[in-house]
């Protein structure tokens, strides 16, 4: 199986920069285990949508597109439970 290329949008860097220090290392290591496997243990589709998933990291989520046409994990937002479904 080739691996996943990872690109973070603009807005979830921005997000992922204004975490705790501690849970940028954490969240940053799921998502790059996500180019070799984009579906882990635990990720979850998110209701509605045709390719959208999140991955939980302690009480913070990553929402994530998997494109496999093109290879391509897309990080679409990066937050606190509480706030990133809005």
């Amino acid at each position: 199986m080739d691996s996943y290329s990872i690109e973070w949008k603009r807005s979830a860097v921005k997000e992922l920069k204004a975490l705790p220090k501690e849970m940028i290392a954490r969240i940053v290591a799921s998502v790059e285990q996500l180019a070799d496997d984009p579906y882990p243990v635990g990720v979850k589709k998110l209701v509605g949508t045709a390719h959208t998933y999140r991955i939980c990291e302690g009480n913070y989520r990553v929402i994530f597109d998997v494109l496999e046409k093109k290879l391509v994990i897309e990080v679409v937002r990066v937050g606190h439970r509480k706030d990133v479904y809005e």
